[in-house]
């Protein structure tokens, strides 16, 4: 008998954004598990309802609208478009296209670059902006292999992006590049949320050395006023700065800004924020990094060892000559490694996740780092889930990627991604040189500046986060019918993430647990008064049936890696603790209730 449903402090409408009435969120609301499933499988009553998604899964509508309105300008009948920030992130998409779709015509598949018209004199201050776009012009019946490309590589355009450009688009002030002599020698300022009268900005100056009020009028406050999106690169060098390990405090803009750049961090002190590389998604650092490896090292498979998220496993099956997978995590898989590594056997790199999601296990780091400088393959460790606070895991990768969307912003509205390169590994040379030659800073100067603002308090928030995921894994782990609850702390693999875990650093704020029943989990799910959506790592409480959304077409191919279709997943948040352990308390009652009936 179907659990009867209770109205919850915390109940968002079907397809509204997380958090609500919020232009430019990241996740979206789908509050019972019928809802998770009647999306993954385009139910109307969902699908209908949507006001945005995840933005690598669900291209936002402004970009849907800039999209249309490129089209009908510029496309052909029965043409689609996907939008990028610049020519090369675009070629890579018609590229993948072309290759994917061998077998069908892709003559029609092109790109057009749309960039400003403007007058000379306010060239240099519009180029700090960047305003550019780049469109995929593609046959309609290839959507579906443009939207890979989409998901897969985190490159499209953010949803900021997109609103400002199309706004000079519908004035004739962002043109195509191939018609720039018929375009208005003039230039537009953007929407007047953009504008700032008041601060005239020297963009030649050091940081530092700027007016302390300009420095931080741009981003005193999140919404209702003027930008100066020229302060974009103080934004981007604070946030860099607190990526590198050098803030170990909560600090406004211009105390970012004035530390030295050599100062101590928790990542070493050999560290420079000069190998700190900013990308619009976590997912962009991981796809732009296995295309740099391939660049550098040559053909050859990856590694990906341990449970991943979805798309880090489909870039290296998708984009070069596929991957080696060890979905256990398990030292008998490294065991198995280490003997095709005897063999002969070459390979690329290694991916990891530190911990894993959602499953929350902790890979052998040192041993994988002893194999990779014996046989002379990179590894690549992603912490988006441990977080630098907690954990250092620098010393045993080539390169550490991390999702800023998640906890590092928090407030759910911004997406990001970071990329460190090891100034000790043993690849360090090459790769430093290649990501000089390569590197583009696509990501978009306004949501530079939100991200900024979001993660002036990232320290004091991490602490505070792990108590509370610490609290809600004891309160779940005694109940008899959770069958088994995933934390570091708690984890078999827990020996390992010990040996990465800083002296003052916590275990996170991800958990999951499985149950006996579906019809438990799928009680516990809809009675649980938290938000629930997509996505990781925000600021309030964030539930999830994740195996539904992340691999509903692929379940038995999940759990045959222990991954089980009821496992739910829990973003612990920054509620007072006694309201968590009580919200859990109550949906796990609801178990009894449905028995019951």
């Amino acid at each position: 008998m179907a659990p009867m449903m209770i109205e919850n402090e915390n109940d968002v409408e079907v397809g509204e954004s997380l958090p609500p009435m919020t232009e430019h969120a990241v996740s979206v609301s789908l509050p019972t598990w019928r809802a998770n499933v009647g999306y993954e499988e385009g139910e109307d009553w969902v699908i209908s309802k949507m006001k945005t998604g995840y933005p690598r899964f669900f291209i936002h509508k402004q970009i849907q609208s800039f999209a249309t309105d490129i089209l009908q300008k510029h496309g052909r009948e029965g043409e689609g478009a996907m939008l990028f920030p610049t020519h090369c992130t675009a070629s890579r998409c018609r590229d993948f296209i072309i290759r994917i779709a061998a077998d069908q015509d892709t003559s029609q598949v092109r790109i057009m670059d749309l960039i400003p018209a403007l007058e000379s004199q306010r060239a240099e201050q519009m180029n700090a902006i960047s305003p550019k776009i780049s469109a995929v012009l593609y046959p309609l019946d290839l959507f579906k292999v443009a939207k890979q490309f989409w998901q897969h590589s985190g490159d499209g355009v953010s949803s900021r992006r997109a609103e400002y450009c199309h706004h000079l688009f519908e004035k004739g002030l962002l043109v195509d590049a191939e018609k720039i002599n018929e375009a208005p020698a003039r230039m537009c300022k953007g929407p007047r949320r953009y504008q700032n009268k008041k601060a005239s900005v020297d963009l030649d100056a050091p940081a530092v050395q700027q007016d302390a009020e300009t420095l931080t009028q741009f981003v005193e406050q999140r919404f209702g006023r003027n930008l100066d999106l020229s302060m974009t690169k103080n934004a981007k060098l604070a946030v860099r700065r607190r990526i590198a390990g050098s803030l170990t405090a909560d600090v406004a803009l211009a105390e970012a800004l004035s530390l030295d750049a050599d100062s101590e961090r928790t990542r070493g002190a050999d560290f420079s924020e000069d190998d700190v590389y900013l990308y619009p998604t976590g997912m962009s650092a991981i796809f732009n990094t296995h295309r740099n490896l391939l660049a550098v090292k040559g053909e050859r498979k990856a590694i990906v060892y341990g449970f991943p998220y979805i798309d880090t496993l489909k870039i290296t099956e998708k984009f070069g000559p596929g991957s080696l997978f060890y979905g256990y995590g398990s030292s008998e898989e490294l065991d198995d490694l280490e003997n095709r590594l005897e063999s002969g056997e070459k390979y690329l790199a290694l991916f990891t996740e530190f911990p894993g999601n959602p499953l929350l296990r902790s890979p052998d780091l040192q041993r994988i780092h002893k194999l990779a400088e014996k046989y002379d393959f990179c590894v690549v460790v992603d912490e988006t889930i441990g977080n630098f606070i907690n954990v250092n895991v620098l010393p045993y990768a080539d390169v550490v990627v991390s999702s800023l969307t998640k906890v590092f912003s928090g407030d759910s509205n911004v997406m990001g991604g970071g990329l460190v390169l090891n100034p000790k590994a043993q690849n360090y040379a090459l790769l430093k040189q290649r990501w000089t030659e390569d590197y583009e800073d696509n990501h978009w100067c306004e949501d530079s500046i939100f991200l900024e603002r979001n993660s002036r308090d990232f320290v004091s928030r991490i602490e505070r986060i792990g108590l509370n995921a610490e609290a809600i894994c004891d309160v779940l782990s005694a109940h008899p019918r959770v069958k088994q609850v995933n934390y570091p702390k708690t984890s078999p693999t827990r020996e390992f993430y010990e040996k990465c875990r800083n002296p003052k650093g916590g275990y996170g704020g991800l958990l999951s647990a499985t149950f006996y029943t579906m019809a438990d989990a799928v009680a516990f799910f809809d009675s649980l008064d938290t938000v629930k959506g997509p996505s990781l790592g925000t600021n309030f409480t964030l539930s999830s049936p994740y195996v539904i959304l992340a691999h509903y077409g692929e379940l038995d191919w999940a759990a045959k890696w222990g991954v089980e279709a009821d496992l739910i997943r829990f973003s612990v948040g920054l509620e007072e603790t006694s309201k968590l352990i009580d919200t859990f308390k109550r949906a796990l009652d609801a178990m009894d209730k449905v028995e019951q009936s």
